[in-house]
């Protein structure tokens, strides 16, 4: 595949469940019950259990992975959070190409990932910057 500046970036598409989020508690050792408990997490002023931090970048980098493609390699991931995400709605990580070194064949991708549950509506839930090396076409 040949990038450029402005190549965009397939969406890439997740629906976490509360089971999903018990799990990817589970195994990063995050046991916050707002990530898992709604009562709790109504409690704390949530429409229901968020997404974990980590998750959102989980997604940036299967993004940026399904770009490289076969053979590729995601060499950075960077990402802020800027709303919450609730178990049940629905997120879309999308982007485009912000840079290419040919020297390098260093690939820098600007991602987004958005999202929304009920009223929530879609929200941009983070923003964020993966570098990639291309695999072989």
């Amino acid at each position: 595949m040949r990038v450029r500046t402005g190549t965009p970036v397939p969406p890439v598409e997740f629906t976490p469940d509360a089971v999903t989020l018990l799990r990817f508690g589970a195994v990063t050792r995050n046991a916050h019950r707002i990530h898992y408990d709604t009562e709790f997490a109504r409690s704390e002023g949530l429409a229901g259990p968020v997404v974990m931090a980590q998750l959102h970048g989980c997604l940036l980098h299967r993004a940026a992975m399904r770009f490289a493609g076969p053979g590729g390699r995601v060499l950075e991931v960077a990402w802020q959070n800027r709303a919450p995400a609730h178990a049940g709605g629905r997120l879309v990580v999308s982007g485009t190409v912000s840079g290419v070194d040919p020297v390098t064949g260093r690939v820098t991708l600007d991602l987004v990932e958005r999202g929304g549950q009920g009223d929530q509506g879609d929200v941009e839930c983070c923003r964020g910057s993966a570098v990639v090396l291309m695999g072989e076409v």
